[in-house]
């Protein structure tokens, strides 16, 4: 017999396609699904119920939904901080490419670590670097992802175009274009999960432009199509990737992606910083999604993408933390309300983003970009029991009356409870499944012992 949950006496923002809300209402969860939604009190006589929470003073909302990160970052953070992008990346490839199994593990248990605290139920991973004789990384990833308790996709990614072709990355960190495919072909037959329910996906996703020859673009949106994966890279992230695109391809990032055929409905990108009109009609037109990072592009200044203009024309977008070496705070609560603030930066824009609109990015938004709004990023029966609590009556928020401005505008919320799957993963903002401590000093030691490697060259 299906066990239930009951949730009650919560404010509720369903970010369904009404944007329907309740002031004061009910959730029940049954099993991994959500079972029904309301307001008042919740329906008598409902079997087998093995837990009532009551959420007095609360905002329960869908889980939140980051859609590009790099995990390994998180034991590279603090470095380079006064860099644009390009010399950022200068600075930090010729470290990233030491990195190993344990590394990568530590790293992704931190990164992991630090969002599902923070209201992340479904995350994502951009991981390209695979340095020779470095281990298992993809495995590593998922595991951590896995033993954390949180939907996951792991984004493979791949590079081989290094400096001795005009790229970034050293000629040591980059792979060859047939074994990224076959390595990328290996990693989705065996992690990719289709299933409603999934906790793994994987997508195919070489890393950018500038680090990726013409042919693993090309034949990299064959191999996900024929696998029936999603795919995923940067795109139009800074000004220089735009003359470099020109001067090496002769067109624009989204014409070159439109020409190796990375442009689609299954297809979502990072950044979109420097998009025009045609880049964004593109966009609406084929449905390809974009993960909207405003602190890292703050932080690289990279610029502010054109996010309520995407939004107008229908692209799909959704928030991501991207990697913690160009955000150091590895939360993406904090991305809804620097989504807002900075896409109403200019004269005359104090409407370009609204709470809700924020809200929405973070949870269905992201959900779209995934690929998986039929199963999560809304509080709807029949959808994946993902979702959070978050506390809204102490000092921080209690005077401000709507709750879903309390949350976004307010500081960053306390997580009561996360449910991934209908599993309870955070309780009062520590972590249910994992030690928080023994990361901190495993993310410490690792860090410790990459700058170490590095500095020996």
């Amino acid at each position: 017999m299906t066990q239930r949950i009951v949730i009650e006496n919560a404010a509720i923002a369903t970010v369904d396609a009404q944007d329907t809300e309740y002031a004061s209402g009910y959730v029940v969860l049954g099993g991994n699904r959500i079972e029904a939604v309301g307001a008042g009190p919740a329906p008598q006589g409902l079997q087998n119920v093995v837990r009532r929470v009551d959420a007095t003073g609360h905002l329960v909302t869908p889980g939140l939904v980051n859609t590009h990160h790099h995990f390994y970052q998180w034991i590279t953070r603090g470095l380079a901080t006064d860099h644009n992008l390009f010399n950022w990346l200068v600075a930090l490839y010729p470290t990233w490419a030491r990195i190993d199994e344990p590394m990568v593990r530590a790293a992704a248990q931190g990164s992991l670590a630090m969002m599902a605290r923070g209201g992340v139920t479904t995350a994502m991973d951009h991981h390209y670097v695979f340095p020779e004789g470095s281990g298992d990384l993809s495995g590593a990833i998922i595991g951590a992802a896995r033993d954390m308790g949180v939907r996951f996709t792991l984004a493979r990614g791949s590079m081989d175009r290094s400096e001795k072709d005009g790229g970034l990355p050293p000629d040591f960190a980059v792979e060859t274009l047939e074994g990224a495919l076959a390595a990328t072909e290996e990693t989705v037959k065996k992690h990719h999960d289709a299933s409603f329910d999934a906790m793994t996906q994987v997508a195919v996703a070489p890393c950018s432009p500038f680090s990726v020859s013409t042919g693993l673009l090309r034949e990299g949106a064959e191999l996900a199509r024929r696998l029936g994966v999603r795919l995923h890279t940067h795109g139009s992230e800074t000004v220089e990737e735009e003359k470099f695109c020109h001067e090496l391809f002769g067109m624009g990032p989204t014409d070159y992606f439109e020409s190796t055929g990375w442009l689609g409905e299954d297809v979502w990108m990072a950044h979109c910083v420097h998009m025009n009109d045609s880049d964004i009609d593109a966009f609406a037109r084929t449905r390809t999604g974009v993960a909207h990072c405003p602190s890292s592009n703050a932080r690289l200044a990279a610029g502010i993408a054109r996010v309520p203009d995407m939004l107008a024309a229908g692209v799909p977008v959704g928030l991501g933390v991207d990697g913690t070496a160009s955000n150091e705070s590895g939360e993406l609560h904090t991305e809804l309300r620097n989504a807002l603030l900075i896409n109403r930066l200019g004269a005359h824009r104090e409407a370009a983003l609204n709470a809700r609109q924020a809200l929405r990015l973070g949870t269905y938004g992201g959900a779209q970009v995934l690929g998986r709004a039929r199963e999560t990023g809304s509080l709807e029966p029949g959808k994946l029991a993902d979702l959070v609590l978050w506390r809204l009556d102490t000092l921080a928020h209690a005077s401000i009356a709507d709750p879903v401005t309390a949350l976004v505008f307010g500081a960053a919320a306390p997580v009561t409870a996360s449910f991934v799957n209908g599993r309870q993963i955070v309780e009062d903002g520590r972590l249910l499944t994992a030690d928080e401590d023994a990361i901190a000093r495993s993310t410490r030691e690792q860090a410790q012992r990459l700058a170490r490697i590095a500095a020996r060259g």
